[in-house]
């Protein structure tokens, strides 16, 4: 199916967001922006452009050069022996003194060692000299010619591979199998497999309610003559002990009754380290702490239990923030906020938002009419009703203009939210909303639609803003019911996102999404809300085609929406550094009139992403085409965000 020709063309087709956000925080970022030398700029610790300045402030500055012979020509460990090396990433800096030149040099040396280690490369050796000598054979405190660089330089020698040898488990990790822990004799030695075998014991056995656990032994022996390691591991779990008293720290505003009850630990509970980190990671999510630290003691109370800390800092409660946008084809636009993290002392959130787009281009400005607004106020309760439990209501209005139909809807919504385990929550609400529509069925078409969307999330993910493991799923059914049109009708929609990281380091995450959704009973397609009907394409789907740009089209060439639909989207997460990585990716997306999803119109954008990792999650920069364009549509498509797209 071609695209008719009497469509319009998507007003983002060719358009890219330039977005500046300022927030309460700007201040951070000016400080930080102004401390750069002028003539030099740096963004996210990455250099941009101009000379750096030397560190001015160092005592005794010492010049060095630097040759670094990593021995192997196997690229991994090659970049890995340099990156471990201080001396080889910092020659441009010079170091305080010629004692501080040898001690960085012996820091070195070490740090190439572990790393040998870390590959299971017990023979390696690694020399150093400076200036022609041996660090070992220096004085006490040595003297260089200053008169040129000091010469460094470093030769790794990194020898075989050694294997697993015998496995020794003592005390309590006695009865532990330690092929369950990634040791099998015959598999390379590496130190970080035999220390993280040792905690993930030590972790096992502490998640029996066994809080005192401790490695007591941990004895690595290599043998040179047949390159194996033999390992012996022995862990006392000390005694049986459920979570004792529970106290709180450093609340100001916040009750400290809530936060207690909000973790969720109950003294007589039983012990389990999991649930204390996810205890944590509760609070953290409230927002109106910038710190939360648990706790434990050392010891055991008198009744046998283990007492627990609560100790949390509270940041800003309140908060604001404004931005502006701007796209080529729909003007300029301005957005504000403003929130408060702790309305009445138990984490409540209160947020109010407004924005106004359509500024300018093709649109006169003086006619306030033309612009699009949007306008809302969220309140959500945590803890409500039942720890488990959180309240959310918001009543929020907008105007839009699409190419495909223009509204004007306000709706307010209450929904409750319980979390039946820490990875499966279901969530029940009412709505009531008022559409005003021109669309391809005619213009001033009004609907007043009540709705029970009912909602399951099933959540695993170990990360939500870069997973590399696990799954995300959803599942919502909304009964509804437009009285003016006296109408009924349901929509079923489903999504489940899964991710699979390769290697030690998760160096390359595969990651896929498959969505789909259905419309049923509401007679003609025009007795359902514009708003309601499904589109497909844009950032949030597939990707290469304009915004809604996926739908069906009736004999004039308008956008009508569909009944259903179904989504498909697949990456490959390549880190290339620490901080840069690489994602190639294919989108595939259907949009139907039937109930059941047709695939007879299949559409398909395939691109390349960037991203550059930042504390706050990734920052996203995609750049796809559509690989069965319409006739007159989207020849690509350009998008920009915090977080991995899915």
């Amino acid at each position: 199916m071609q695209r008719p020709s009497g469509s319009r063309l998507p007003k983002f087709s060719h358009a890219f967001r330039l977005g500046l956000v300022l927030t309460a925080a700007s201040p951070l970022l000016l400080s930080a922006t102004m401390a750069t030398p002028a003539g030099a700029f740096e963004l996210f610790g990455i250099h941009l452009w101009g000379e750096k300045e030397p560190d001015r402030d160092i005592i005794d500055p010492v010049d060095y050069t630097i040759t670094f012979d990593a021995g192997t020509s196997e690229r991994n460990l090659r970049k890995s022996l340099e990156r471990t090396s201080r001396l080889l990433a910092e020659e441009d800096d010079p170091v305080s003194g010629d004692l501080g030149l040898v001690i960085k040099a012996r820091d070195d040396r070490d740090r190439l060692i572990a790393t040998l280690y870390e590959r299971a490369l017990y023979g390696g050796v690694v020399r150093v000299t400076i200036d022609g000598r041996d660090i070992d054979a220096l004085p006490p405190n040595p003297t260089f010619d200053r008169s040129r660089p000091v010469p460094v330089t470093i030769s790794v020698e990194p020898g075989v591979e050694f294997a697993l040898g015998r496995i020794t488990l003592e005390g309590d990790a006695k009865g532990l199998d330690p092929e369950d822990f990634d040791l099998t004799p015959g598999e390379p030695a590496g130190s970080l497999i035999i220390l993280k075998a040792a905690q993930k014991m030590a972790d096992a056995i502490k998640a029996e309610s066994r809080p005192l656990t401790e490695i007591t032994r941990r004895d690595v022996v290599a043998d040179h003559e047949t390159k194996t390691v033999d390992v012996t591991i022995s862990i006392n779990g000390g005694p049986v002990a459920p979570i004792g008293i529970v106290t709180v720290k450093g609340a100001r505003k916040v009750n400290s009754d809530f936060i207690e009850r909000y973790s969720r630990l109950r003294p007589g509970q039983k012990y389990d380290p999991e649930q204390l980190r996810k205890a944590a990671e509760r609070l953290r999510a409230l927002g109106v702490f910038s710190s939360v630290t648990l706790k434990e003691d050392e010891t055991l109370a008198e009744d046998g239990s283990l007492p627990i800390g609560i100790v949390v800092s509270e940041g800003k409660h309140r908060y604001f923030g404004f931005g502006a946008s701007y796209s080529s084809l729909d003007g300029a636009g301005l957005e504000g906020y403003w929130g408060h993290r702790n309305l009445f002392g138990n984490a409540e959130s209160l947020r109010i938002e407004g924005a106004v787009r359509g500024l300018g281009e093709s649109r006169d400005v003086t006619d306030l009419t033309s612009l699009d607004y949007t306008a809302g106020i969220t309140f959500i309760k945590p803890g409500a009703f039942f720890p488990s439990a959180t309240l959310e209501a918001s009543i929020k209005g907008s105007t839009l203009e699409t190419d495909y139909y223009d509204a004007a809807t306000v709706t307010g919504k209450v929904a409750l939210a319980y979390e039946l385990t820490d990875t499966d929550t279901v969530s029940a609400g009412v709505s009531l909303a008022y559409d005003s529509i021109d669309d391809a069925f005619g213009d001033g078409n009004e609907y007043l639609t009540f709705g029970v969307p009912l909602g399951y999330t099933r959540d695993t993910r170990d990360n939500r803003l870069n997973p590399t493991e696990g799954h995300y799923g959803t599942a919502t059914v909304t009964p509804s019911y437009d009285f003016f049109g006296q109408t009924a009708f349901a929509s079923l929609e489903g999504s489940i996102s899964a991710y699979l990281g390769l290697g030690s380091e998760d160096r390359v995450v595969l990651a896929g999404k498959l969505s789909a959704g259905s419309l049923f009973g509401g007679g003609d397609l025009s007795a359902i809300p514009a708003t309601r009907r499904f589109f497909a394409g844009g950032g949030g789907s597939v990707r290469g085609y304009a915004f809604q740009e996926i739908t069906p089209y009736n004999a004039d060439g308008d956008g009508t929406g569909g009944r259903s639909y179904t989504t498909a989207s697949f990456e490959a997460r390549i880190g290339i550094t620490d901080t840069i990585g690489i994602v190639p990716f294919l989108d595939v997306g259907s949009v139907s009139d039937s109930v059941v999803p047709e695939f007879s119109d299949l559409r398909m954008g395939a691109g390349v992403g960037l991203r550059y990792m930042t504390p706050f999650g990734p920052l996203r920069l995609d750049v796809a085409m559509p690989l069965k364009r319409y006739d007159g549509g989207s020849r690509y498509g350009i998008y920009a965000g915090i977080g991995q797209s899915f």
